[in-house]
């Protein structure tokens, strides 16, 4: 049996035989290569500098903007960026700078650039690096190494094994040892970023390269061929063509390029659509076969009503991941048909009948093309149940359940509401989050932002900054959390300084109350759950945005509007509370939790919540 490789190695393999390609080759001469009347060479070609270099091959590929910070290793590059008139946005933080390029990629649908300095730099981005491969979005990291030479000298600043803290987080890095590889190693950085299922690559460049010269003759290379396995789509096909078995569509992030396809296939299906949080616009929610998020009990209970009566879930760009299945929680169906572009995701969670390992797109318009074999007739008694059960859903979002200050599911709708159909809404890690999932209604891919693999806090806030710079001419708003707020809040200031018009939405209830719902069920007491108090307005004037507050439900409409009218950044603080209305994603969570728990930790807990209800003690902080 062959060896299977996987794609990391696969693409790490194919990076390093380019960068030794391009190391060993001499530098070709443009006037070598005899073009067309019409032709236009596309790559870096040219006597110049390392840094000058790597600044026109991000021009080859487009790039909109750089993110990071510039240092004393790679001011060459910066001011390299600047000649060559590529924009770039200063960050307060560099964790700031993998966040703000993985929402770039996340808004605009393609790579996503951040540069940074070797040692704090580079380990301060991880963790945006990480939510981007986790959530599968397209960055290319332009990192500056020390000097790596064979003389280089012992205890530089910065010094840190670089190379090592970031090949986990990556699907490739590209370590360049000679400024011939400089513009090579980034073109295929691009490449492989968007190859396969996205994610972040990076290049490592050691700073000494920025300032040294090379005669440039690298071409862009052109992208991967998308996989396609033509017996599987057989199999597929055949499944669908049985038009007695009732068909459901799970839809993920690998849809965002295909929504018109996804709605026809619908259509030709009748199939009702959930999505995972990710893919959430993939179909409009005013769409009559939509039914939110989640197919299990973690998801909406339109989405869950709707796949009850499903003999057959065609999964499409999506992996079932443990959050956006609440832990796995997701009921058995007769058949599973999962198709995705990463082999490794298909039947890993989920046990499936028939896996395809294809493009969304590629697999949706090969389904509307054989639309007479799974064509089913309309059905408007389904048209009509899927109606009722989303405005089932729509009653109980707009429903107060909290009274004693606002109610989070109330403002979510609220001001979802108040904004336009193409407006971008960026959700932070919260207790309100899943909340979001259900009562935030988008109308198209890319409208909806929420960091779900990593559950990295505090992403929204740069993620919103982000996605402004990308779309001055789109509404921005982030929800985010106290304790959220307290991970990223300085980087506010950055979108005072360059004038951002995002709006701030701070749910403010003095706690991480996320982790006290998960503690106080088990261990019948919280722990390092409570927050400092944040003078908000304070904080507000200090950094030069506006300041606005909203202290109940009757001021919710009144007071997002008043966020929204006023210009430029604006910091709104939510006095909320978080007592009295049920989270279903944590109810599933807690169920499946119990559910998969040995028996002798099952006898423990129960011992441990019986002692500790019969001797309550005031313990919690």
């Amino acid at each position: 049996m062959p060896t299977r490789v996987n794609r990391r190695q696969l693409l790490g393999a194919t990076g390093a035989i380019g960068a030794a390609a391009a190391t060993l080759a001499p530098p070709a001469r443009a006037g070598r290569v005899e073009l067309g009347r019409f032709a236009r060479r596309v790559g870096v070609h040219g006597h110049m500098t390392g840094a000058q270099a790597a600044a026109a091959a991000l021009a080859c590929q487009g790039v909109s903007c750089v993110f990071g910070i510039p240092g004393a290793q790679n001011n060459e590059l910066w001011d390299a960026f600047k000649a060559r008139s590529i924009p770039y946005l200063l960050v307060a933080n560099e964790a700031s700078a993998t966040v703000m390029a993985d929402a770039a990629a996340r808004v605009m649908g393609d790579v996503g650039v951040f540069s940074v300095v070797p040692g704090p730099g580079i380990t301060n981005c991880l963790t945006g690096l990480g939510e981007a491969l986790l959530d599968g979005f397209p960055l290319v990291g332009i990192l500056t190494d020390v000097d790596r030479s064979p003389n280089a000298p012992i205890g530089q600043v910065h010094g840190l094994q670089n190379a090592a803290l970031v090949r986990p987080v990556v699907k490739a890095l590209f370590e360049v040892r000679h400024q011939a590889e400089i513009p090579g190693a980034i073109l295929e950085a691009f490449r492989v970023a968007r190859s396969g299922e996205p994610g972040p690559a990076a290049v490592l460049i050691p700073y000494p390269l920025y300032s040294a010269v090379w005669d440039y003759d690298t071409p862009a290379p052109p992208p991967y061929p998308a996989p396609f396995d033509e017996a599987a789509y057989g199999r597929v096909l055949a499944h669908l063509a049985d038009r007695r078995r009732r068909v459901g569509i799970y839809a993920g992030m690998g849809c965002a390029n295909a929504a018109g396809l996804l709605a026809a296939v619908a259509e030709l299906l009748q199939a009702p659509v959930a999505t995972s949080v990710t893919g959430k616009g993939c179909i409009p929610d005013a769409h009559p076969l939509a039914v939110g998020w989640g197919y299990g009990s973690q998801g909406t209970r339109a989405a869950e009503a709707a796949f009850k009566s499903v003999d057959v879930v065609l999964a499409v760009g999506v992996r079932y991941s443990e959050v956006s299945t609440a832990y796995y929680s997701i009921p058995h169906h007769d058949t599973l048909i999962h198709v995705d572009i990463n082999p490794r995701n298909l039947g890993r969670n989920v046990p499936a009948h028939v896996t395809l390992c294809s493009d969304a797109a590629l697999f949706l318009d090969r389904l509307r093309a054989d639309a007479e074999i799974i064509r089913r007739v309309p059905c408007p008694a389904l048209y009509q149940r899927i109606g009722t059960w989303r405005q089932v859903d729509r009653v109980d979002a707009a429903t107060v359940r909290i009274a004693s200050a606002v109610d989070p599911m109330v403002f979510l709708k609220t001001l979802r509401e108040s904004l336009g159909p193409d407006e971008l809404f960026f959700v932070d890690v919260t207790a309100s989050t899943h909340w979001a999932s259900e009562a935030v209604e988008v109308q198209a891919p890319r409208r909806y932002f929420s960091p779900t693999n990593n559950q990295s806090m505090g992403w929204a806030i740069p993620a919103a900054i982000a996605g402004q710079f990308a779309r001055p001419d789109r509404r921005v708003v982030c929800v985010t959390g106290d304790g959220c707020f307290l991970m990223a809040a300085m980087e506010i200031s950055t979108a005072a300084r360059r004038g951002l018009p995002v709006k701030f939405f701070v749910i403010d209830d003095g706690a991480y109350h996320y982790m006290q719902m998960l503690q106080e069920p088990v261990y019948r007491r919280t722990t390092a759950t409570e927050l400092a108090h944040v003078d908000y307005a304070a904080f507000a004037q200090a950094v030069g945005v506006g300041f606005n507050q909203i202290a109940c439900n009757a001021d919710l409409a009144g007071g997002i509007a008043r966020a929204l009218a006023a210009p430029g950044p604006v910091l709104t603080r939510i006095v909320a509370s978080y007592e009295g209305r049920e989270i279903r994603w944590l109810s599933a969570l807690r169920g499946q939790y119990l559910k998969k728990m040995p028996n002798n930790q099952k006898i423990r807990l129960a011992a441990r919540i019986g002692v500790r209800a019969l001797t309550p003690a005031d313990d919690n902080d």
